[in-house]
């Protein structure tokens, strides 16, 4: 239910946004499908036979699939500034895994039928963990927050007047949970709304 909420919030930020846009200024709005290569750091229990067997932090590769929802308020052709939320869920040694990124800040564009553009977006990411194991030890649940950075570049290609058609978005995403740094690939596609 959480989750649902916050995704509405995010479709009526798009759509307040949208209604306020002056006459030559221009609202773009994308959503599609992610998918992250994701550094998951797990509290993990080593399985003993004794009651205190040890615990420590671990990174683990997991494959995160999901959504991205962003709106683009371009007060100029090249220049705009860019709202961003993703959502990337997956299994990660046995527990289930759920990364959201929450990110803002500048994109560029070439305005043309093939329009590529980059942008640079600072936020935070939320990551939890539930629990799950393994025949060698025991992943502990866990959840928290911490900066996130995104930094990356897409091609938009126009197929009618106000929708485009985004076939690849590639970015470097940057969290940092458990007091270390994880450094993960973003890919997404779908749809892009121009208003």
């Amino acid at each position: 239910m959480i989750r649902f909420a916050k995704v509405l919030a995010v479709l009526c930020f798009l759509v307040l946004a949208a209604s306020a846009v002056q006459a030559q200024d221009t609202v773009e709005i994308f959503g599609g499908y992610s998918f992250v290569r994701g550094s998951v750091p797990l509290l993990v229990t080593t399985a003993c036979p004794g009651p205190a067997c040890p615990t420590a932090t671990a990174s683990y590769g997991s494959n995160l699939n999901g959504f991205e929802l962003s709106g683009t308020y371009k007060r100029t052709d090249w220049l705009g500034f860019t709202a961003d939320f993703g959502g990337n869920f997956g299994t990660t040694q046995g527990a289930s895994t759920h990364l959201e990124t929450f990110l803002f800040g500048p994109q560029i564009s070439f305005p043309a039928k093939v329009s590529p553009f980059a942008h640079v977006l600072f936020g935070a990411a939320h990551e939890s963990v539930g629990n799950g194991s393994t025949p060698d030890y025991f992943v502990d649940p866990t959840s928290q927050t911490s900066f996130a950075a995104a930094f990356g570049a897409g091609i938009d290609v126009s197929v009618a007047p106000f929708v485009s058609f985004r076939p690849i978005q590639i970015d470097y995403l940057l969290t940092r949970f458990s007091s270390g740094t994880q450094s993960q690939p973003r890919f997404s596609a779908g749809v892009v709304f121009h208003f």
